[in-house]
């Protein structure tokens, strides 16, 4: 697999305790180090691979660790692909792995994603393989070179709609199984299926609430286009999925939201959206359209621009730091904030994440 791998880096280690990793040689220098049993190294490699890990290469990433043995890594690669599985089965890399692997990231009970994604990105990495094979890419040969992980689909997980757009007209499925899973869909004695009927359970978010007591009506909370901000750091890596929001203290409200995620300045993910609430003081949730991944030790900024109903609830008793299971969030005030939200009070009384 890695011919005239680069020992330079185990030799240097062994003369000078020093060890210089770069991105297209560090596969090839763990194979080296776990070759001549150079552990120091092979633990060097692995640091520096989670450090680049992220949801492009973590199923690549996936199929190395699970060829070294390395645990750890292989952990990590599955919390990236659990909490951002659509970035990363669109990737190239997922169209690289191998089929063992193919097969065990089909059988994630904890994949966050709709099956029809799966479904897509399945059929692209089977063209992929096709063309590896140098088999002209065709619906036959795709079925030929998923064998066994075509089963692993939850086709029928999907809707009705999504499967008669999608699988019912890709012709990878036999006639046969496409108008049995149609009567299973539809019929009252449902057929028997060769592929698995229950849905994924997916990854739960977690939220952290940074408020101890919340108010309305005394002070009204003004929107009309400020800006509610706080900066958060974190002691471990998570995904930041979205933010919990307050909304009307005054009976049923629509309101338009831009959110935003900044890293020094550098923006990182925004959403422009609606959500409705109910009059509660209950925090509605708002998402990201991809979790984002967030490094440890580090501050961020989230923001949302409300325009809606400005009787609107608020967060008192604010806490600078906060434990949420394993991950303690820590909160300092943003210059960005011109609406009055900060540590004490105000809006984004929860963050969403996934860890």
């Amino acid at each position: 697999m890695f011919s005239n791998v680069p020992f330079v880096p185990c030799l240097r280690y062994m003369y000078s305790d020093e060890v210089e990793l770069d991105a297209d040689t560090v596969l090839a220098t763990l194979y080296a180090a776990k070759k001549y049993i150079v552990p120091a190294v092979a633990k060097a490699c692995v640091g520096f691979l989670e450090t680049s890990l992220e949801a492009k290469n973590a199923c690549v990433l996936l199929s190395q660790s699970r060829l070294f043995e390395e645990a750890e890594l292989t952990q990590r690669c599955w919390e990236v692909i659990d909490a951002q599985t659509e970035l990363a089965l669109r990737s190239e890399g997922f169209c690289e792995i191998d089929r063992p692997t193919l097969e065990i990231v089909l059988q994630r009970e904890t994949l966050n994603i709709r099956e029809v994604a799966v479904f897509q990105a399945v059929l692209s990495w089977a063209a992929a393989e096709c063309r590896r094979q140098g088999l002209t890419v065709t619906p036959q040969n795709q079925r030929t070179v998923l064998g066994k992980a075509l089963y692993l689909l939850r086709v029928p997980s999907m809707s009705l709609q999504e499967f008669a757009d999608g699988p019912a007209q890709s012709d990878v499925l036999t006639l046969t199984e496409t108008h049995n899973i149609f009567l299973w869909y539809t019929a009252t004695n449902k057929p028997q299926l060769d592929f698995p009927i229950g849905k994924r359970v997916g990854l739960a978010p977690q939220r952290c609430h940074r408020f101890q007591a919340s108010a309305y009506r005394s002070n009204q909370w003004r929107y009309r286009g400020r800006c509610d901000s706080i900066q958060f750091a974190v002691d471990r890596r998570i995904f930041i999925a979205g933010l919990g929001l307050y909304g009307s203290s005054s009976g049923k409200a629509e309101y338009s939201v831009r959110i935003e995620l900044k890293r020094q300045g550098t923006l990182l993910a925004q959403n422009l959206t609606k959500f409705l609430s109910d009059g509660s003081s209950s925090t509605f949730p708002v998402w990201f359209e991809h979790p984002v991944q967030v490094e440890q030790d580090t501050f961020y900024t989230v923001s949302a621009v409300l325009d809606g109903n400005e009787l609107s609830y608020f967060g008192q008793e604010g806490m600078t730091e906060v434990q949420c299971g394993k991950v303690t969030f820590q909160f300092q005030c943003s210059s960005d904030s011109t609406n009055g939200t900060g540590v004490q009070g105000g809006q984004i009384p929860e963050l969403i994440f996934y860890c």
